[in-house]
């Protein structure tokens, strides 16, 4: 698996106040989401991959976080705050903001970005020259929950290469080893297998009807029996006596 860039610390002619940020005491700074639907995709993606991770316990999925990476450990210098991210090779745990130098020098192995008008120029520009030559983070997508765009590159050689659509029109992520592509106006996750990997809600749903099926099945099955009784006494065949 592709590994990342790493930080390298610089730790000459820093000031005592610049760096004295205990472990997880920075706290992120990201301003409020634009709109309902970007809040909502990105909660989505964070939900239904740490359902499907349930069992690891070496990844951390987050967004609209901050992310750290001052090589002077600065937290005014140097940060973004991807939609959607995810490192992998770390512990579980929640955190206030992901700081490079408090992580072992991990970026994120997966960033994905929601447009919207106000952010779609320094997504598909300025950001994407950042999480690839400095992050070097090996999956970036971006998705546009209006307008359905969706597109993603693999860092190859140090440059980004677009990734080819399926011909579902899912993009293949390297590092989770899963499919994202568009349904019901939502950007999801899929399987291997082109499956869509299901929200609690909807695995709650699935479970429901499944109940609401068999107990159909049971009502019928009760209900022929009846018939079949009815029509045997109709014959003078009485079942008790056989």
């Amino acid at each position: 698996m592709f590994e990342p860039a790493t930080l390298e610390i610089i730790s000459d002619n820093i000031s005592e106040d610049e760096v004295i940020f205990p472990p997880g005491d920075i706290l992120s700074d990201e301003p409020p989401l634009e709109s309902d639907l970007h809040r909502e995709q990105i909660d989505l993606l964070i939900r239904i991959l740490k359902l499907w991770w349930r069992e690891r316990q070496d990844f951390y999925a987050s967004g609209n976080l901050t992310i750290y990476y001052s090589p002077n450990q600065k937290k005014s210098e140097y940060f973004r705050g991807p939609d959607f991210f995810v490192v992998l090779g770390t512990p579980k745990k929640d955190r206030k903001s992901w700081v490079v130098w408090q992580e072992d020098g991990k970026y994120p192995n997966l960033i994905v970005e929601i447009l919207s008008s106000s952010t779609t120029a320094v997504d598909k520009g300025l950001k994407k020259q950042v999480y690839q030559d400095t992050f070097r983070t090996p999956d970036y997508f971006w998705f546009d929950p209006v307008t359905m765009e969706l597109q993603g590159f693999h860092l190859v050689d140090g440059k980004y290469q677009e990734i080819q659509v399926t011909t579902d029109g899912r993009l293949w992520s390297q590092q989770l080893e899963l499919y994202l592509g568009v349904y019901e106006g939502k950007l999801r996750f899929f399987t291997t297998e082109n499956q869509l990997i299901l929200s609690s809600e909807e695995l709650a749903e699935q479970e429901r009807l499944r109940a609401e099926q068999a107990e159909e099945r049971a009502e019928r099955a009760e209900q022929e029996i009846v018939r079949l009784r009815e029509a045997l006494r109709i014959q003078g065949i009485d079942l008790e006596n056989i």
